[in-house]
Parts: structure tokens; sequence; C-alpha cells
């Protein structure tokens, strides 16, 4: 692996306990940042923080309640001085089903997870970033935000928000040395995947050239580029990791 110079940065990763957001952990451990968790289920972020070991340390947080975003804003800030990075990755897959049959409160719960999340946090640390002159901020999005999902309507608009909400804040924050960029992944053999049908995550597998499912350390990988000082660039930008699979 390749070492990225996070020395003396502090990072934020929301949804870090598990899967993606627990390999961008690592990778920014590993690269010598200092590693907070944003995390819902205190169990196993308790686990993912003692695993870590090293500069990791957590919040259990629900990235749909403001108050509790903005608490563990100040708690990061006392904690580590500054908020370097926030890596935006807390998400759900949501059921598998038609439009047409699509519960009304399940449609509710994945945007409120997979869109408003990512808002609120961004909300909460960015005046910080601005003031410091400094920032990265990474969202976590996903090809189905470019070319769509069937039976999957809920996770695709969300996370064709997440692209267009990066698009807007990278352009907010242009000239204030804050960089805001979105990592779109194919399908991942994560605990997402667990919560769709079997039937769906063989057709999501169908849609990669590449014939296989994505790595969560090859998305840690470009996720932590966006995030360090080598990024210094680009913002407002969407990258593919799609194993071929996107077509623009």
């Amino acid at each position: 692996m390749n070492k990225l110079d996070f020395t003396g940065r502090a990072a934020v990763v929301t949804g870090g306990a598990q899967g993606i957001g627990l390999a961008i952990a690592k990778r920014l451990l590993d690269s010598g940042a200092k590693v907070r968790i944003w995390d819902r289920d205190a169990r196993l972020l308790a686990g993912a923080v003692a695993a870590l070991g090293r500069s990791a340390t957590g919040d259990a947080i629900d990235v749909t309640d403001a108050v509790a975003i903005e608490r563990a804003t100040r708690s990061a800030l006392e904690v580590f001085g500054k908020i370097d990075v926030l890596v935006n990755n807390a998400g759900i897959a949501g059921p598998t089903a038609p439009v047409v049959d699509y519960p009304i409160q399940e449609w509710k719960r994945v945007i409120d997870i997979d869109l408003n999340g990512p808002f609120l946090c961004s909300r909460a640390v960015v005046a910080h970033m601005v003031k410091a002159g400094y920032g990265r901020i990474v969202n976590i999005a996903s090809i189905a935000g470019k070319e769509g999902n069937p039976n999957a309507a809920a996770y695709a608009a969300a996370k064709g928000g997440v692209i267009a909400f990066t698009k807007a804040l990278g352009k907010e924050l242009a000239q204030t040395g804050v960089l805001v960029n979105c990592v779109t992944p194919a399908a991942a053999q994560t605990a997402i995947l667990e919560q769709v049908t079997p039937e769906f995550a063989k057709f999501m597998l169908s849609k990669i050239p590449m014939g296989r499912f994505v790595k969560v350390e090859e998305i840690a990988a470009l996720a932590c580029w966006l995030a360090s000082e080598d990024c210094s660039f680009s913002t407002g930008a969407v990258f593919d990791i799609s194993g071929g699979r996107a077509t623009y």
C-alpha cells in the first residue's frame, strides 16, 4: 500500500464502523491521520475503535439528527482541535421493490440517511474548515446515482442527489481551500449488499464488465487520495470506480 501523508491531519468518517467506512478509516490511520468515526451502531463502533486502536476514537450518532451532529462536531474539535477531512460514507440500500410498491416510509428513510446525512454533516463541519483555510470532503455516492437501478429507486435518487450536492458545494467552496468530491463505486461485498435480494445482487454483478464486486480497500485508496493534500485542483468532481460499468 502506498502511504499518503496525513501526518497532523484529523478526519471524521461517517458509517465508519464497518465496510467501506472502516476501510477508509484504517487507511487514513495507516497514513498518519487521527480518525474519529461517527456511527449509529454503538456496538459495532466500539468494536471498530478497539480493533483500529492507535489514534481512532468514535461517537455513536445518527447522521439524520442535526443536533447530534452539531454535538459530535464540537466533540471532534475538542479532541483534535480541528477537522481537516470529512468522509460522508454512512448509508443504507433500502428495500428492493418497484416504485409502485415501494413503502413510503422506507423511501423517506433512505433519502434521510443517504442524502440528508451528507448535507447535515457537511453543513456542521464546513464553517470550521473554511475558517482554517483547508479541508477535504469526500462523499461516497454510487454508480447507481449516475445510471439508476430498477427496483432501487430511493437509493439511486439519494445517490444522484449526493452527486449533485457534491457539485454544488464544491463550486460554493472553490476558492476557500476546501475541496469537495465524490466517489461512485459499483457494488461492493459489504453489509449493504446483504440488504438487497440475492437476485438483485446478481443483477448488479452482471452490470460490471470486470465480473467482480469492487473491494472496499480499492474504494478506500481512491477516497483517501481525494482526502489528501495531493488532491489540489479537483473539486465538485465525480470519480468512478466501477470496474468499467460507468458509461459517462
